[in-house]
């Protein structure tokens, strides 16, 4: 498989790192290139926040940061994280030596972050950008932000969880694709099933993020447009069948089509058509 699969742990593990070491084995034994966790605490939302109490439970500490990164080396998976902060961002770069760093839809607009993320672009080879909610004006100014950084990868999203249907707009790709010829343009999933993300690989996407679950019936909003151990095997597979049948861009003869057409192209005889 030639596509970059991004299982996104995200919060899915509750805050339990039983659960989340066993979320990172199943990511990995099931084929995803890399496991992705998000560096934040609740302090960093303040204590007025809606969400802080939920935020608090889920935060991932730094030695379990440090866990799961062994973790993902003893299993050939790639540990990746989303950054939120300048802090963060040093913390992964410095402290865990990170070359790769994930930003999320919600800063995609932060060009402060998206700059110091660029002065960092002698350690950080390669980052991967989501896009949710972002016009194409927001997106190049982000670009422009991060010009310092080599292998930058542009994700079409939706920030819907789950994103329903009429959401989706895979067509949203060739949009980015025309307006950013030179960057690999992906898709960060939110959807239900794993339609959207096969059409995504077929519109030319090189990088599919999808978030991963025990079972898309648990609570919590990203869990029912999630994938499962079950269904990122299957996926796995289904994207590994669909890069064979695209081919590549040009119209030729296949060389077992060329077999039959001798055959195919002979002289038809005008004979009459009633037997």
């Amino acid at each position: 498989m030639n596509t970059v699969l991004i299982a996104e742990l995200g919060e899915n593990h509750y805050g339990r790192w039983d659960v989340c070491r066993g979320m990172v084995t199943e990511a990995a034994a099931n084929g995803a290139t890399i496991a992705k966790f998000q560096t934040y605490t609740a302090n960093q939302f303040g204590p007025d926040h809606e969400w802080f109490d939920w935020f608090r439970g889920v935060e991932m500490p730094e030695d379990v940061h440090f866990e799961m990164q062994q973790l993902c080396g003893e299993l050939g998976i790639t540990f990746l994280s989303s950054t939120f902060t300048r802090r963060s961002t040093d913390f992964l770069v410095d402290r865990m030596g990170l070359t790769a760093l994930k930003l999320a839809s919600s800063r995609v607009v932060d060009f402060d972050l998206l700059e110091h993320v660029n002065d960092r672009a002698d350690q950080v080879d390669t980052v991967y950008l989501s896009t949710g909610g972002a016009t194409i004006q927001e997106i190049q100014r982000a670009v422009e932000c991060l010009g310092s950084i080599n292998n930058l990868s542009l994700l079409h999203c939706t920030s819907q969880y789950p994103t329903e249907d009429p959401n989706v707009n895979l067509l949203a790709i060739r949009a980015m694709q025309n307006a950013f010829p030179d960057i690999p343009i992906g898709y960060s999933d939110h959807s239900r099933g794993t339609e959207a993300c096969l059409a995504a690989v077929a519109l030319g996407a090189t990088v599919l993020e999808k978030h991963f679950t025990y079972h898309t019936r648990m609570p919590g909003d990203d869990h029912e447009g999630a994938l499962t151990p079950e269904t990122l095997a299957q996926l796995v597979g289904q994207i590994t069948r669909l890069e064979t049948m695209l081919g590549r861009e040009e119209k030729i003869p296949m060389a077992d089509e060329k077999k039959a057409l001798t055959q195919l192209r002979g002289k038809m005889l005008e004979v009459d058509f009633n037997p």
